[in-house]
């Protein structure tokens, strides 16, 4: 079996792509997988650590560039096509798997007219401009959320859950002893987010009766990555801080709470470890979809959310310590989460993609 996996860009595209291959993997190790993006997305730093091999693309996005920089985004796109049929002659898969991202469109399109099966994946509850353009041409469409079958022709939509890596699955996870210490692991996206960032920094002070007891694993990105290490320096507080984190199924392990975004990514990571969360919503997101996945999870006793309007370093730092004091109210979330986790996402879509050759 051959397999491209096009698209990335961001890790709410990138690492589902990573549990299909991961995947097709299990199911026969022969298997040769092409992930294709691009240089600038975060497939060019995490794909050689993750032991796949990667060819880029001359591609960029359109959406939200001023006049000058969409023309130039567009006068590339003859080009990507023409890049996508040299790989993919030389490749030669058997099928073509869309993850999302601008990337994955002269790519998916290419391997469509050349007569090569072709599915997408939909993470999101709003698909982005460059999946609801595929999803006229592809066999298969693997939806997060039925409501974004709107979108799509009906007689193509699988609805398969988003597709998570084996690490972060609750039976993977090793038993650890109890620690003395309470982990608390940060993280806005592959990116960082600066809202976030503020408020931990501000929450600071008002940790300081129970830093003795508490571990913080914080990934910043990198524009934030030096004010942020000086900032939990000058607190005197334990914290690994990290432009990005490698090994993120090994700090869901080792964390006893998590504080994050609501992204389809992170919610499907969360829920697949088990784990307890503070979730802050990205507001700006598209049809407000964050916010409908951290809804979901506090409706079930899984999650605990605060809105960004509301989010305070007071605020946080107060809801941090009722879960520090608690313990009892971490064990349930936990319960509660891990019974939210898909297991069978990727598997379901590696199965429908053996139907198509079948």
């Amino acid at each position: 079996m051959k397999v491209i996996i096009a698209g990335g860009g961001t890790g709410g595209h990138l690492f589902p792509g990573i549990a299909v291959a991961e995947e097709f993997l299990r199911r026969d190790r022969t298997s040769s997988i092409l992930f294709v993006g691009t240089k600038k997305g975060l497939e060019a730093t995490v794909l050689g650590e993750s032991g796949f091999h990667l060819q880029t693309l001359d591609v960029e996005g359109i959406k939200g560039k001023g006049f000058a920089k969409a023309i130039s985004a567009l006068l590339k796109i003859p080009r990507s096509l023409i890049e996508s049929y040299g790989l993919i002659h030389t490749f030669a898969p058997d099928i073509v798997v869309g993850i999302g991202g601008y990337a994955s469109g002269p790519a998916v399109l290419t391997a469509h007219l050349m007569g090569i099966r072709t599915v997408i994946t939909e993470q999101n509850a709003l698909p982005g401009i460059t999946n609801r353009i595929l999803g006229r041409f592809v066999d298969r469409i693997f939806l997060t959320f039925p409501e974004t079958g709107r979108s799509f022709p009906k007689k193509k939509i699988i609805i398969s859950g988003n597709p998570v890596r084996a690490a972060f699955f609750t039976e993977t996870r090793k038993a650890e002893n109890k620690r003395d210490t309470f982990t608390l692991l940060i993280f806005g996206g592959s990116q960082g987010a600066r809202s976030i960032n503020a408020a931990v920094i501000d929450a600071l002070p008002y940790l300081k009766k129970i830093k003795d007891g508490l571990k913080i694993m914080h990934q910043t990105g990198s524009a934030d990555l030096d004010p942020i290490s000086l900032s939990y320096r000058s607190h005197g507080m334990d914290a690994e801080v990290l432009p990005f984190i490698m090994d993120m199924a090994a700090a869901f392990r080792s964390a006893d709470l998590v504080v994050c975004r609501a992204g389809a990514t992170s919610i499907a990571e969360i829920t697949a470890s088990g784990k307890a969360s503070i979730l802050i919503p990205f507001p700006h997101a598209a049809d407000d979809h964050q916010t409908k996945n951290a809804e979901a999870l506090v409706k079930a006793a899984a999650a605990v959310m605060v809105r960004e309007k509301d989010l305070s370093g007071k605020m946080l730092a107060e809801t941090i310590e009722r879960f520090y004091q608690h313990p009892e109210m971490i064990k349930e979330m936990e319960a509660r989460s891990a019974s939210l986790g898909n297991v069978r996402a990727a598997a379901d879509i590696v199965d429908a993609c053996l139907d198509l050759l079948t």
